[in-house]
């Protein structure tokens, strides 16, 4: 009769859910599409010891619209002080709202230096980061001559004039797949791979700033800052082009160029 009892109770329950569910909005995967400026923030991630990141600021907004918790997927994790024109997330919410309202809802409790410009409902097993197949990160540089006023927040200013063309020799000893462990700031207990592609690197001189372009599958911690920071050196006649096989097979920080500084780094686009 316990048994029974149980059968009838368990029976009950499921109606009472199926019930309570059939009144709620279907679960919705959305992809949203996110432009920032990095410098007011820790980063991309959230962490625990604060809430000013630009995750932690979506993330916040869309709690409050649901009720309940909400957890954004980025493509990409950029450092503290790095900006992006076109970040992708994706997340997963009950709601009746569309795609448009959400994107507009979010854009106006957001802050004026993190917008989302597109938000889209997306298929049900897409996610942002696993699905990208690569990445586009420019760095750019103003070098030795006068620095764009109207730009100072988002291009490095660097007082040595560069050889853009010694570096673009450099450079295509880094395109391809090896082991960046040397050009990453991933401490020694990191146990993943640290072999990584990329599949171009272009250096281009403006009127006023050089632009290191750079296009890979992934790119590990300070990568792309420290690449492009042992090319800067070379440009500076203080390594040769022809040194960076060594560097990465060295597999050793020390041996590579310095980390610059992360205002001028901006990820550009995610690629699917």
């Amino acid at each position: 009769m316990k048994c029974i009892g149980c059968c009838i109770f368990c029976a009950f329950m499921v109606r009472l859910n199926k019930k309570k569910r059939e009144g709620e909005p279907n679960v919705t995967n959305f992809r949203l599409t996110i432009e920032y400026d990095g410098r007011r923030y820790s980063g991309w991630q959230r962490q625990g010891n604060t809430d000013n990141t630009i995750q932690g600021k979506i993330e916040q907004i869309l709690s409050r619209m649901t009720g309940h918790a909400v957890e954004i997927n980025g493509a990409g994790r950029t450092d503290a002080g790095v900006h992006a024109r076109a970040q992708v997330a994706n997340v997963k919410i009950r709601t009746d709202k569309t795609a448009q309202e959400i994107q507009e809802l979010l854009n106006h409790y957001l802050p004026q230096d993190i917008a989302v410009t597109a938000c889209e409902q997306a298929p049900e097993r897409f996610h942002a980061r696993l699905n990208a197949k690569g990445k586009h990160y420019r760095y750019r540089l103003c070098d030795g001559g006068v620095p764009d006023v109207f730009a100072r927040n988002y291009v490095c200013a660097w007082e040595q004039h560069l050889d853009v063309d010694v570096m673009q020799r450099a450079a295509a000893h880094l395109v391809g797949t090896h082991d960046f462990r040397a050009m990453s700031s991933v401490n020694k207990r990191f146990k993943k791979s640290t072999v990584r592609t990329i599949t171009q690197i272009t250096i281009t001189r403006k009127p006023r700033e050089i632009c290191f372009d750079v296009i890979g599958t992934g790119f590990l911690y300070n990568m792309v800052r420290i690449l492009i920071g042992t090319l800067v050196e070379v440009g500076e006649g203080k390594r040769a082009p022809d040194s960076m096989p060594a560097i990465l097979d060295s597999l050793d920080r020390q041996q590579a160029g310095v980390t610059m500084p992360p205002q001028g780094l901006t990820l550009e686009t995610v690629l699917y």
